[in-house]
């Protein structure tokens, strides 16, 4: 089997479960790739076997089965933007904070990978928004898991977000931003906004408003085989757009268009994680002294 590694710092407490993760991985023999940057610091903290080759973006992941996100939420959505139209699954280790996306503490590591050769697992697909701009600013990686923003920049005045569906005027919205967010991106960014929790097989976007001037302006789900346009306007000429975790600066006459990505992204669920235990469990869904544990009684 061919498995390819994505990572980010990790705490001492987490080093001795990955030093195993990697033994084990080594143990069966299998092909293991692992990002550059990540490589390097595992040279400096781990013992590394010899199936290890590193690799970077760009380089080919063709016949990867699998890739092990070691991270957060944010380093799977960073895995995300490299496995890309290649749909690999992907299983999200937790050695974060939160861990919404990456469901898998340290500690289940062992017991994650016995499943993932044993196939004890499912899939989940998940959607992925699409942001097309002229002149183009994402690099090329212009799709995410989460969701799309527009932001005000270096001004405490707001700004104005006309916004269209298929072409027809939606509304102008008069806030400090907007969010285009994705049924995975409705608990994070856009439930903050007052978005709703929408489950992750939803064919829909959440169109929120951040701090709107409208007291009459709440967020609205289209169906995602919309195609969502924007004309930015402000005391400001320039603005931020942000896609998942990847922000930059924009003139105020750039062009602004989202739709639902023509591939998704597979993530790993084994069988004990679903999306509506993590929902209780990471986001306390429906915790009530009536009822702590969340079981219904």
């Amino acid at each position: 089997m061919k498995i390819a590694i994505l990572g980010k710092p990790f705490s001492n407490e987490a080093a001795s479960y990955l030093q195993a993760l990697l033994n084990d991985l080594a143990d069966r023999q299998a092909e293991v790739l692992i990002e550059t940057r990540f490589c390097d610091y595992l040279h400096e903290h781990l013992q590394l076997p010899g199936n290890i080759t590193c690799f970077q973006r760009g380089d080919s992941l063709q016949d990867v089965q699998f890739v092990l996100s070691i991270g957060g939420d944010g380093t799977l959505l960073d895995t995300v933007t490299y496995v890309g139209s290649l749909e690999i699954p992907i299983l999200g280790i937790n050695t974060g904070r939160l861990g919404f996306l990456a469901t898998i503490n340290p500690e289940r590591i062992a017991q994650a990978l016995d499943a993932l050769f044993k196939g004890h697992f499912v899939i989940e697909e998940r959607s992925l928004i699409r942001v097309d701009t002229d002149p183009e600013v994402f690099n090329g990686i212009n799709f995410g898991l989460n969701e799309f923003s527009i932001l005000k920049r270096d001004t405490s005045s707001m700004i104005v977000v006309h916004t269209y569906i298929d072409g027809e005027y939606l509304n102008s919205y008069w806030a400090d931003g907007l969010i285009v967010s994705t049924p995975t991106g409705s608990t994070g960014y856009s439930l903050s906004c007052g978005g709703p929790v929408m489950l992750p097989q939803t064919n829909n976007f959440v169109i929120a408003p951040v701090c709107p001037h409208n007291l009459n302006v709440r967020p609205l789900i289209v169906p995602d085989e919309s195609v969502i346009s924007f004309e930015i306007e402000g005391r400001s000429n320039n603005f931020l757009l942000s896609l998942d975790s990847r922000s930059v600066t924009v003139d105020a006459g750039i062009q602004i268009a989202v739709r639902r990505e023509t591939f998704n992204a597979h993530l790993v669920k084994l069988n004990h994680v679903n999306f509506l235990s993590t929902l209780r469990s990471k986001l306390n869904w429906g915790l009530d002294r009536r009822n702590p544990a969340g079981i219904p009684v």
